[in-house]
This record gives structure tokens, sequence and C-alpha cells, in this order.
């Protein structure tokens, strides 16, 4: 009798069989596209370390969503960069104003789109206080608890607005508690909250800082932030998020942690969305503008991975580009 001889690679030779048995796929619908929303209605600002990325005003906002809508970009997350001119507090308190930025373009959006759209919003203090940290500042340090009723307040003014889910990403401990009791308390019962539950003090966030205009007066975030060191501490965090209430876990920075991404995956039963920063971005654009790589291949490779790893949402400044070129 002849041996058994096992070759893998018989699925590999035909590029439609290989398409066939993939196990990762892509999908317009796992994307969610960042937005930098500008006070200015009109205005525009090019972010240099971010080619093809750009600071936008509420109506420039809206031309472009409905262009990624064409594409098939259903999903946005909002950031909101206040102006030089605008007054920052300590406590953030602008963020929640009744003026507040992110809520006029969630108001704006909601009136375009309606359920064509899935509104998220980043919930956290930095871009709106005077220190540019997360929470507020006593004896020198990030506070925790007097921060928390501050984001509850910012997440409450976006959902009374409209948006679809909220995203603290401020790293404070019991955050998703409080914005769920004060949105529940709100009469907002039904919206979701999807947490940074895993968000790590990495050096991958240099060119948002630069986009948001959010980086700290002094000091850094690792007293709140995670240690790029631990894994097992991820799923601590994960798990005292959903015992708060938390609808959706994230993982951020997403290349440097697809281990913990796996791990949370494996863990929990509620979806996992991945943010694919922006460091990891604008090395990808960087290396390609000087030929050293393949964009188009290294950018899917990189979405496949956060993919096989276990994401069911990617939060990536690839989308739009991925759908325009038709690199699926």
């Amino acid at each position: 009798m002849q041996e058994l001889i096992v070759r893998p690679r018989r699925l590999r030779f035909h590029p439609r069989l290989r398409d066939a048995v993939a196990q990762a796929r892509l999908d317009p619908r796992l994307f969610v596209m960042p937005h930098f929303v500008l006070p200015r209605p009109d205005a525009v600002e090019e972010i240099d370390a971010m080619p093809g990325i750009r600071r936008e005003g509420i109506e420039r906002l809206l031309a472009t969503v409905e262009q990624d809508l064409e594409l098939g970009i259903r999903s946005v997350l909002l950031f909101g960069v206040p102006g030089e001119e605008e007054p920052k507090f300590p406590d953030g308190r602008s963020a929640y104003a009744e003026d507040a930025l992110i809520p006029a373009a969630v108001r704006a959006l909601k009136q375009r789109f309606g359920d064509e759209l899935v509104v998220m919003t980043d919930v956290c203090l930095c871009a709106y206080t005077d220190h540019g940290h997360c929470g507020v500042i006593e004896g020198g340090r990030v506070a925790n608890d007097p921060s928390l009723a501050h984001l509850a307040r910012m997440a409450v003014a976006h959902a009374a607005a409209g948006a679809d889910v909220v995203a603290p990403s401020d790293m404070m401990d019991g955050r998703v508690l409080a914005i769920r009791d004060a949105l529940d308390e709100a009469g907002l019962v039904d919206t979701p909250i999807m947490s940074y539950s895993v968000k790590y003090a990495s050096a991958y966030y240099g060119p948002f800082r630069e986009a948001a205009h959010s980086a700290p007066q002094f000091g850094d975030r690792k007293s709140y932030q995670m240690d790029p060191r631990n894994g097992r501490e991820a799923i601590l965090e994960a798990q005292l998020d959903v015992e708060e209430g938390a609808d959706i876990l994230m993982v951020k920075p997403g290349l440097a942690y697809l281990d913990v991404l796996a791990v949370l995956k494996e863990h929990f039963t509620q979806p996992v969305a991945v943010y694919n920063v922006s460091g990891e971005y604008s090395m990808v654009k960087a290396a390609a503008e000087r030929g050293w790589i393949d964009e188009r291949l290294v950018t899917l490779e990189n979405l496949h991975a956060f993919r096989r790893a276990g994401a069911d949402l990617i939060i990536t400044y690839h989308a739009r580009q991925v759908l325009a070129e038709k690199w699926l």
C-alpha cells in the first residue's frame, strides 16, 4: 500500500482555490474610519505625519463621509480637535458644553445619514484640558475618581446628540460603570459602550497626538495606560469592563499586540475591536513612499493579521484607500 503523503501545497496552487479556503476574510463592514473634527465648518487641514488623513470641519466631514459611504464604509469614530482660540479648562468641561464640538458633529451626521451610518465617538478629556491629560489633575497627578463624572457627562452629551456608540479611551478605573450609570439615568439605556479596554502606553501614538493636538503638557500617560510589557493584565482590564457594562472590547495598538487580541477573543463573548493606530499607518506610508515596501500587500497583510487574531471590528486609517483602490 502506498504511503500517505500530506501535501498542504495542493490548496495553494490555484488562486481562486486559495481564496475559497482562506481563513481570515476582510469585509468593508468590519472597518471603522476615524475622523478628526475641527470647529470651523469648512476648515480642512492636512496632517503631515499621516498622509491622506485630514482634519475637517463639519461641512467638509459630511461630504467626506458621504463619499466613504459610497465605498462601503458604514462606521466612523469621531475625535474633536478644538481650535486654539477655544478655552480649555483643567477639568475638560468644554467637552460636554452646550456648544460642544462632537455633539454638533454627531447631530449633523445623523441628520444627514440616519441609520445608514454608525457614529462612534471617542470619550476622553485630553483634547479639552489645558494640561493635555485624560483626567483631572490633583497634587500634580491624574486623579482617577474625580475624572469619572466629567467623562460620564461627555458620554451622555454624545449619546444625547445621537451617537450610536460611545468609546471611552481615557483608561481611568471604573469609567465604564460611571458612564453606564449616567447613560441609563439619562434614559439612554440602548447606547452601547465600546471600551478601550486594553490601551497601552505606546510609542505608536505619535502621529495621532499631532493630529488631535492632544500631547500632555507634562509627564506621560504611563500611570494610567497599560505597560507594554504586560499581557495577562489585559484579561483583568477586559473582565472589569465587562462586569461594568462594556458591550465591545478594544485592543490598542494592534500590530504589536496581536497576542493580546487573540487572548481577548478566546476569553470573552463580547465583540472585540482593534485600533490600527496612527504610528502603524504612518510607518507603512513612509516606507511605501520610499519604495521600500509594496503598500497594498503590506496593508492587506496587516489587516488580515488583525482579522486572523480575532478582530470583529478594525479601526483603521487605511479603510478609505483599501476600498477606493479596490485592494480587496
